[in-house]
């Protein structure tokens, strides 16, 4: 055995582990992976609640944001249809007001850009700055409400005055229609009372030779009349006024037709709004003292023989009728 070996130890041999050692440690190794797991999970738990934690007060938030954009924008259509009102109103009284109009069109500006936040992101700036102008807007409509309320109590005052007024204007004109018609009857009861009247009308004959007959029965022989005289005389009359009057007369033939020449100055005149042919007329002065009238009519013609009829009008009134008969 030389030195080396001499001076070397002796190799310490390893002691195998028994299965008691190996089945402990492998329990530690499980163990700590699952605390290495749990961890890890735990871990993954906790950021997903933050997660979730936060995504939910995310939606609440955009909630709350929807909430308050629709709330006011309801509160904007409230405003417009407040303000279109009082502009109803105030036409239904006949009045006009522009600056009704412009709130309304800025009212409109706003619901268009409210909507259209809808689509985009609603701040809070955004929200502070449409509360105020809401805020702003409804002091508006305080004021002009009570404005409208004033106008509409002092037009029902007018409207009570003007129904009082037309009351007594109504019964002021039944009043004046009452006299007018109480005139109009007067008068017309004036003017019957002041007709004239033909009395003692009496017809004669005039022949070629201008000799003059009259007759009790007024009956003539055709052949000898060249002329007619028809006299009367005017009665009296207190009521009617002394002034000129004209008088027509109406030589009325057999066949029912009113002599008519205008050689011989016939024409025609009135009678309760029609046209009547008259054959002859006269004006006179009428003096109240029963005087005398007469006619003398010239046909420059035969005569027919038969029943005539002499009529005698003024003033729109008959006053006398006679008749003759020529055989």
């Amino acid at each position: 055995m030389n030195t080396l070996e001499k001076n070397a130890k002796p190799k310490q041999e390893e002691t195998p582990m028994n299965p008691s050692e190996k089945r402990s440690n492998r329990k530690l190794l499980i163990g700590g992976l699952l605390v290495i797991l749990i961890s890890i999970n735990g871990i993954l738990l906790y950021m997903n609640y933050q997660k979730k934690e936060k995504t939910e007060e995310q939606a609440e938030v955009i909630r709350v944001k929807n909430s308050e954009l629709e709330n006011q924008i309801k509160v904007y259509e409230a405003l417009k249809a407040d303000f279109e009102r009082q502009s109803q109103e105030l036409q239904a009284m006949g009045l006009e007001n522009d600056s009704l109009e412009s709130k309304i069109a800025a009212i409109t500006s706003d619901l268009n850009e409210l909507r259209g936040f809808r689509k985009s992101s609603y701040s809070l700036a955004d929200q502070r700055r449409f509360r105020d102008r809401a805020s702003a807007f409804e002091k508006q409509l305080k004021v002009k409400d009570e404005e409208i309320a004033k106008l509409k109590e002092d037009n029902e005052v007018l409207f009570t005055e003007n129904t009082t007024l037309k009351t007594t204007q109504n019964k002021l004109s039944d009043s004046l229609t009452t006299m007018k018609s109480t005139n109009q009857n007067l008068t017309e009861k004036v003017k019957v009372a002041s007709r004239l009247e033909a009395q003692s009308l009496v017809v004669n004959v005039i022949n070629q030779r201008g000799k003059e007959k009259e007759d009790n029965d007024n009956e003539f022989k055709a052949k000898r009349v060249d002329k007619i005289r028809v006299l009367f005389k005017l009665a009296k009359n207190d009521v009617a006024e002394k002034e000129p009057k004209t008088i027509y007369m109406r030589l009325i033939e057999p066949d029912g037709a009113a002599l008519y020449n205008l050689s011989t100055g016939s024409g025609s005149f009135q009678i309760d709004g029609e046209d009547m042919y008259y054959t002859a007329k006269r004006d006179i002065v009428f003096d109240n003292t029963q005087q005398q009238v007469s006619f003398v009519y010239d046909k420059n013609a035969e005569y027919k023989k038969g029943q005539h009829t002499v009529e005698l009008y003024s003033d729109g009134f008959m006053i006398g009728k006679t008749s003759f008969v020529l055989k």
